[in-house]
């Protein structure tokens, strides 16, 4: 991996000519990562489940970057058939740039529009069945990358092959690590099937920190916790550094030279600090397991990725 000491977003490279689809952008990280690569003039379609808090984003971008290049696309990754309708109404024949950014943190018990853990549905096999169907967009796009966000928190637990959906035992906290390891475990294996295939796209991960956002306090809020929102919302101001600060990782995963396929970028001091190489938990290189969820995934969500395959 290149040198990442002191790395901000005036380093990005230009990104002129360049499409980029960022999940979850109407809001903190994903809200930044779409700004800056518009500032340095990618055209950057932002992928939401809310149709108006999508277009205020499009619209904030816009004031913060005259003659940006941005617009707001439905996505609502807890129902597989807004997955596909978005892949099958995405109009540019390339694809530089995808950003599985959007996710959801320690949530009461719920489920997808397809029956799937809320956690895991969302946070892996959303982001799984949309990379897979814009793979063909990626394939055709030279130095195209896929950038999936994970968490430090993968490393309280592996993914259970056994109980995807956790439906023996569901511990929110377990549960949201999981579907985080199974960001990892996905991008070791689309790493791994893309070089085998000859691709040169670059799958890499990264991860914010402690990052000021809405995820904090969202499992509180829903529940009516007031005493644990307001102490997330404590946590965010004093020790949590800020939604622009937890983007730089993505942001160096997915426009620096020299990124290596299967990478995890994270915050130098783990939990704050300039983009450098994470620590990762080992089960997350495991290739056996790789290609067991692999395998879950495509049987779960019907994505097959036909274009990595001879």
């Amino acid at each position: 991996m290149p040198s990442t000491t002191g790395w901000t977003r005036h380093d990005i490279p230009d990104q002129s000519g360049r499409t980029a689809v960022v999940t979850g952008a109407n809001n903190g990280i994903g809200l930044v990562t779409a700004g800056e690569l518009a500032r340095r003039g990618a055209r950057v379609l932002l992928a939401c489940r809310s149709g108006a808090r999508g277009r205020q984003a499009v619209e904030r971008i816009r004031r913060q970057v005259p003659g940006a290049e941005v617009e707001f696309r439905p996505l609502d990754l807890a129902d597989l058939s807004s997955v596909r309708a978005f892949a099958e109404s995405y109009a540019p024949g390339t694809l530089d740039l995808l950003v599985n950014n959007a996710g959801v943190m320690a949530l009461p018990y719920g489920r997808t529009a397809d029956g799937f853990e809320t956690q895991f549905g969302i946070n892996h096999l959303g982001h799984f069945a949309l990379t897979g169907l814009l793979a063909g967009k990626l394939l055709h796009t030279p130095g195209a990358r896929v950038v999936t966000v994970s968490s430090g928190m993968h490393a309280l637990a592996n993914v259970d092959m056994g109980d995807l959906n956790s439906e023996r035992r569901y511990r929110r906290w377990v549960a949201y690590a999981r579907s985080k390891t199974a960001n990892l475990l996905f991008t070791h294996e689309l790493a791994r099937r893309l070089r085998e295939a000859g691709s040169e796209v670059v799958a890499a991960a990264a991860h914010p920190g402690y990052a000021a956002t809405g995820l904090q306090t969202a499992g509180a809020r829903m529940e009516g916790r007031r005493t644990a929102e307001r102490l997330a919302e404590l946590g965010n101001r004093v020790f949590a550094q800020s939604a622009e600060a937890g983007a730089l990782p993505t942001l160096y995963a997915a426009t620096a030279p020299g990124v290596r396929p299967d990478s995890f970028t994270g915050p130098r001091l783990g939990l704050r600090g300039a983009p450098a190489p994470s620590r990762r938990a080992p089960w997350t290189l495991d290739h056996a397991a790789g290609e067991r969820l692999w395998v879950a995934s495509e049987q779960l969500t019907g994505v097959t990725y036909e274009d990595l395959k001879g």
